[in-house]
């Protein structure tokens, strides 16, 4: 009798030191993964924070190389210039990198992807409509939607061979250059425009003169 109640307490005790190590680990284990949610949120703030980065030096970018910089006086554009470069200094001190993990496959994808983005790229001055229907053609690829020309299918056979993160910056990098190719069309545009309309102004005055 006395030996049953030793081992019944031995017992209670073995269950007791399991029942609390049970509640520890899954103490812990809710502790980690509430340090989980935080660090991907933390990893989406700094993506948000380099995106506003580069979307800051593009806009900056864009401003020195509008056309209304070239309509004003040499005065006002040294001037303007000189702010424009004050800001993109100050933002390009804002260090934010935020790495992203990848296996050799994943890794080799990448450069792939990034080594056809910059031959395009490479091409620009030679011959930009071309260079502008083989981006379009590179960002169809990345696009989720029904892409409204044709798709680089071998591109894409690459992009889907990165990782995630690498997908979506690979897809911004032909959006910016699209946008940048957009605005620098816009410009050659509006300087031939403001030409001609020089000319057909200089041409009643050359005409004035001979009458």
């Amino acid at each position: 009798m006395a030996q049953a109640k030793i081992n019944a307490k031995a017992n209670e005790g073995r269950f007791c030191r399991s029942s609390s190590m049970a509640d520890r680990s899954s103490r812990l284990l809710e502790s980690l993964d509430q340090l989980e949610l935080r660090v991907e949120a933390l990893r989406e703030a700094a993506t948000a924070v380099e995106q506003e980065k580069e979307i800051l030096l593009e806009m900056i970018h864009s401003i020195q190389n509008s056309q209304d910089m070239r309509q004003i006086s040499d005065g006002e554009r040294e001037e303007l210039n000189l702010t424009a470069n004050r800001l993109m200094g100050r933002t390009l001190t804002v260090e934010v990198s935020v790495e992203t993990i990848r296996n050799p496959q994943q890794q080799e994808s990448l450069k792939h992807a990034t080594r056809i983005i910059d031959e395009v790229v490479s091409k620009f001055l030679d011959d930009l409509g071309n260079a502008r229907s083989h981006l379009m053609s590179l960002y169809s690829a990345c696009s989720s939607e029904v892409p409204p020309g044709p798709v680089d299918q071998k591109f894409q056979s690459i992009v889907i061979g990165c990782a995630l993160e690498d997908q979506k910056k690979i897809k911004r990098r032909l959006e910016t250059l699209l946008r940048n190719i957009e605005n620098s069309d816009k410009a050659i545009k509006l300087l031939e425009h403001s030409k001609g309309a020089g000319s057909k102004t200089l041409q009643p005055n050359a005409e004035s003169r001979f009458n």
